[in-house]
């Protein structure tokens, strides 16, 4: 037997009255946090919802999630997260493509009106029996006539017999971003799940003392496991931030000693070009306390990494890996040489090579596509078995994405093969040119793409955010751009923009960049 569940309760026993989570002043200890989602399983099984049954959740990073989370464990049913930002047609998506007995959907706010949403699409899934409403207000029984989860654990027990799940029973469905073709939900078992958390704790010497700071959403994966789960799995505190803001997260780091933070690049970005922040925060005191940085999601740009560090005089560690690995492959490893730029070596237990297209394993140092394979790597695609047939090959599965070994065992990313861009025959990888167009004194933030081009087939383009006070022409980037790299690599055209399109887990979302529609450049 394995439940995912049995981290809560064993560490309800031994840290009762400790503060497991925090948002805003709210506070609940590790026993209050077990009772609720006791409650919510009671709940949950007086609707008729047992092992195996999908319930879909969308709910911001409020306490409501974790209550929500674990309770569903509990009854061994399998939690669906749901992105927050997703619209009725796609959610209606979600839930007939999990098959989806419950749907459980926080209300939202004036500027996200989730349970507009949520209703409309339940309103069309037959299959989906029940909808129940995460609704601000923990007394009432029901909003506009739908029944709130707070008002169906009402009266209902503070304990419940954990349900006895086998370790490859699925415990979460993840659906994937569905860059290409509809999105594909990721079946995680209870022991994919609960031996990457350990991993996760393990390689960053994670206990009891530690406090997590999560403003990652947690329905994506890295909030989910890496600091959700691993957090709560050794008896650390989390606290919650509904939404990612550089001046409330140096904010609420001085005032929590927060000890750990994970973000993807665009958040250390956003924190280390906060106009201002020296003279609100005491950088030094937040410095004391913080004694790690955890990126993932994208590559670290070299730069920012060695200037968060600098600034904070914290170490910063990277790691890789995905929805369908859990989600981490890779890690650098606290007691061995971490080499800025790299992802670090394979978790244990874990394979990772470098392939090329025939399948065969290349020499380090050659680029290819990043295969895993291990306790990590998901069960397969919810009801897709040629997806799954087609990402896992002889145990391993591809990623997608290309990256290199060198002679000590450490991997690094190159990029995403369908970012990768041809032109003139020549492969040119956006990444390795936003690593130095983030050398650019004024540059912020960057991303590269490729747009069609007559004669060359794909041109280089990039799209570039200035710092608050920089001026810059596109004609000086390119010059600049043309004295640091080969004639096929620089950028032709570069866009000055204010902002980019981003996911709500803060990744450059260059499809949209692609989407806006070609330029064409005529060098």
């Amino acid at each position: 037997m394995l439940n995912l569940c049995s981290n809560l309760i064993r560490n309800a026993r031994l840290f009762g009255d400790k503060v497991a989570l925090s948002c805003g002043d709210e506070r609940m200890s590790y026993a209050q946090l077990l009772a609720a989602s006791s409650r919510v399983a009671n709940a949950l099984r007086r609707l008729g919802i047992g092992r195996g049954d999908k319930v879909a959740l969308s709910c911001p990073n409020l306490p409501w999630f974790p209550v929500a989370y674990y309770g569903i464990l509990q009854l061994g049913a399998v939690v669906v997260p749901l992105n927050i930002l997703l619209k009725a047609p796609e959610i209606a998506y979600h839930l007939r493509d999990c098959d989806a007995k419950a749907f459980l959907c926080h209300e939202g706010q004036a500027d996200l009106a989730m349970a507009r949403e949520g209703w409309e699409a339940f309103s069309q899934v037959g299959s989906c029996a029940h909808f129940v409403l995460i609704g601000a207000d923990a007394e009432a029984a029901e909003v506009d006539g739908m029944p709130t989860l707070a008002g169906l654990m009402a009266r209902q027990l503070e304990r419940v017999d954990l349900a006895r799940t086998a370790a490859d029973d699925t415990a979460v469905i993840l659906y994937t971003s569905g860059t290409t073709g509809q999105p594909k939900g990721a079946e995680l078992s209870h022991a994919n799940i609960n031996t990457n958390a350990l991993c996760c704790a393990a390689l960053t010497k994670l206990d009891s003392r530690d406090t997590h700071l999560i403003a990652l959403p947690l329905f994506h994966t890295f909030g989910q496991t890496v600091q959700m789960n691993a957090a709560l799995q050794v008896g650390a505190s989390i606290v919650l931030l509904s939404r990612f803001d550089p001046d409330l997260v140096l904010r609420t780091m001085q005032q929590r000693q927060v000890t750990v933070f994970c973000g993807v690049p665009t958040m250390f970005i956003g924190i280390l070009n906060l106009a201002g922040a020296e003279q609100r925060h005491d950088l030094q005191a937040i410095g004391a306390h913080l004694r790690l940085g955890v990126s993932g999601g994208a590559p670290m740009p070299v730069a920012v990494l060695r200037a968060f560090e600098e600034k904070f005089g914290v170490i910063i560690l990277e790691g890789f890996g995905l929805s369908e690995t859990s989600p981490v492959a890779t890690f650098n490893h606290l007691d061995s040489e971490r080499i800025p730029g790299s992802v670090g070596q394979p978790i244990a237990g874990v394979e990772v090579a470098i392939m090329d297209e025939a399948g065969g394993i290349v020499a380090d140092g050659t680029d290819g596509e990043i295969v895993v394979r291990g306790h990590n790597v998901m069960k397969g695609y919810y009801k897709r078995p040629d997806d799954t047939a087609l990402a896992i090959r002889e145990g391993w599965f591809h990623t997608g994405d290309i990256g290199r070994r060198d002679g000590n065992g450490n991997f690094y990313i190159v990029d995403r093969m369908k970012d990768m861009v041809i032109r003139g025959g020549f492969n040119v990888y956006p990444r390795e040119l936003e690593e130095v167009l983030m050398q650019h004194p004024a540059i912020a933030l960057v991303a590269v793409i490729g747009v069609p081009h007559p004669v060359h087939g794909e041109e280089v383009k990039a799209f570039v955010v200035l710092k608050t006070g920089h001026v810059e022409t596109p004609e000086a980037l390119v010059a600049w751009c043309r004295q640091r790299m080969a004639a096929y690599k620089y950028p032709r055209i570069v866009d000055v923009v204010d902002a980019l399109p981003m996911t709500a887990t803060g990744k450059i979302l260059k499809r949209a960049l692609r989407d806006a529609g070609p330029v064409l450049s005529q060098t």
